[in-house]
């Protein structure tokens, strides 16, 4: 029988903080953009932002009261 983890409040809760903190390193990155790639680095970036703050909401909706 193979049993599947419940996710508690606390694996939440872990994993949006080092999301938090994903969020705040790329916030904090400022880019060169006379450097080459550099601009497609901060369009990588910010999709990568936009994605862990859409993951946020979607743990956050899932943790219990």
């Amino acid at each position: 029988m193979i049993r599947e983890k419940q996710e508690t409040n606390e694996d939440y809760a872990k994993l949006i903080g080092s999301l938090r903190e994903l969020i705040d390193a790329l916030d904090g990155r400022v880019p060169h953009l006379e450097r080459e790639g550099e601009a497609q680095i901060a369009g990588d970036a910010a999709a990568l932002r936009s994605k862990a703050l859409e993951r946020i909401a979607q743990l956050e909706a899932r943790r219990c009261p």
